[in-house]
Order: C-alpha cells, then sequence, then structure tokens
C-alpha cells in the first residue's frame, strides 16, 4: 500500500522543493480576513501535556480542562493513554499519543510495535517524530519506511496519524522534504514540532507546510502557541489543528475578546 522506490522518492522530493521555493519567492494574494469564534478555536486545540514529569493528578486536570473547553484532544505521553480512554470514554475528547518522542531516532519496527500498543491501550490519534537524523542525511527511503510503518498500525484500528517533522533543525529544503516523504507515507497531518528542541510553530513555516501538502492533508502547529492571535495566525496561515499546552488560557482570552476580536488575515500574518 506504501511502496516507493528510492528514485520515485527522490524525484517527489526534487520537483516538491523546486515548486515550493519557487511559489515561496512570489508575493502572496491576499487572503479573507480570518474571524474565528471560540467555540471553532476549541475544535482545533489539542491539548498537551507531554512533561516527563507530568503527574496522575494533572493528567486527570487536563482531560477535565479538555471536556470544559471541547478541545479536539488530550496529547499525552503513552503512559497515561489508558487513564485518558477511561476518563474520556463518554466524551467527544479524543486521546492523542506520541510515537518515537521526542527524539524519532527509533527503529521503525520499534514505532510501529510502540503505535499498536498505544491503539490497544485508546488511543484515538498518533503525533509520531519521524526520522530527523536520517532526513537530514538525505535517507529518504528510511524516512518514509519509518512513517509508513506506522501509519500501517494506524489504518488497521482507524486512527489518524500526525507526522512531527520538527521544523527548528531542518532547513527550508529538508522542511519540503519531510513534508512529501510523510504525505506519501500515508500521514493525515504533518505537524510543525515536539516543543523538545528549541524552536517551535512559525507562521512561515505553517505556510510553506501547507503549499507543499496541498488542501487536503492537515496541518498541525505546535510550540509556543500561548495566545488567541497566536492561534489566528496559524489558522490564517493553514493550520487545521493546533498543539498546545496554553489552551485554557488561549480560550479565557478568545471568550474575553467574544466576536469583536480583530481578524487577522493570511498576508497580515505572515509578515
Amino acid at each position: 500500500m506504501f511502496e516507493k522506490s528510492t528514485a520515485e522518492l527522490q524525484e517527489m522530493v526534487s520537483l516538491a522543493v523546486t515548486r515550493a521555493l519557487q511559489e515561496g519567492s512570489e508575493t502572496p494574494a491576499p487572503a479573507p480576513a480570518l474571524n474565528l469564534s471560540a467555540t471553532d478555536a476549541a475544535r482545533l486545540i489539542d491539548h498537551t501535556l507531554l512533561k516527563p514529569e507530568a503527574t496522575e493528578e494533572q493528567i486527570r486536570k487536563l482531560c477535565r480542562e479538555a471536556q470544559e473547553y471541547r478541545f479536539a484532544s488530550v496529547c499525552v505521553n503513552p503512559t497515561w493513554v489508558p487513564l485518558c480512554r477511561n476518563l474520556l470514554v463518554e466524551s467527544p475528547v479524543k486521546v492523542c499519543t506520541v510515537v518515537g518522542f521526542p527524539l524519532g531516532a527509533t527503529l521503525p519496527e520499534v514505532k510501529a510495535f510502540e503505535a499498536e500498543r498505544a491503539l490497544q491501550a485508546g488511543a484515538h490519534e498518533l503525533d509520531m517524530v519521524i526520522n530527523v537524523g536520517r532526513l537530514k542525511s538525505g535517507n529518504h527511503q528510511i524516512v518514509f519506511q519509518d512513517v509508513a510503518a506506522v501509519v500501517s498500525v494506524a489504518r488497521r484500528a482507524g486512527a489518524l496519524v500526525k507526522a512531527i517533522i520538527e521544523t527548528a533543525l531542518l532547513s527550508e529544503e529538508e522542511k519540503v522534504a519531510a513534508c512529501v516523504l510523510a504525505q506519501a507515507g500515508g500521514v493525515d497531518f504533518v505537524k510543525t514540532s515536539t516543543g523538545f528542541s528549541g524552536g517551535g510553530a512559525t507562521v512561515a513555516d505553517v505556510a510553506l507546510m501547507r503549499r507543499v501538502v496541498g488542501p487536503v492533508l492537515g496541518v498541525k502547529a505546535s510550540g509556543g502557541i500561548r495566545t488567541a492571535d497566536d492561534v489566528r495566525r496559524m489558522v490564517a496561515a493553514g493550520a487545521t489543528r493546533i498543539g498546545a499546552s496554553a489552551g485554557v488560557a488561549i480560550m479565557q482570552e478568545f471568550r474575553k475578546q467574544g466576536a469583536a476580536a480583530k481578524p487577522v488575515t493570511e498576508k497580515e500574518s505572515a509578515y
């Protein structure tokens, strides 16, 4: 289902890099003004707690907050998946967990096993870290196989997969290559960051990722998103999911601003 030769992958990456960098040099057309309601914003947010020192009580609080604000999901480390699944079993809030986190340097079969166990424990969505070192070494086949192994497991369970490409560690060409390889591997989203590598989501990276994957695939902006305006700018740039540990503060700001919040256009957000 997800078989590609090394030559095919190389050609896909080369064409995408040329196209994306050429499009990026052109002046973008103004986008319609974005006026995001609090309700719409909540539906985009993966309410996140991935710190290694997170306690059970903190995870329980995360789930309570996710239910209160009707977030898209809670995003937690695999050890907390069974607890979150039990707490959210009658809730529309999904359970998202991470695979190969935060370095992405484990073996494809290990990531596949981790994904399978997480799904068995009750996860609905998997945010996997690609093999960044292999990508930077030009080993496109290994990166592709790594992603495809997790996607294959997820498909059998009807789960979503988001590929974390860790933009802070990549050149523009590598960001394009990562998106192309993740899309070829069958993911549902490409995601900017783990938040553990010194950099998070930027408007420019989200816009680049959206240009590369087109209108169908999801783009998740994650890392350093702390305000309502941060969310608006990421969505205007093309994000369809937001990863944030500051979800409650963001929602309180949205509710305080109400419908009078100033719209942010894609052009405004890019400069």
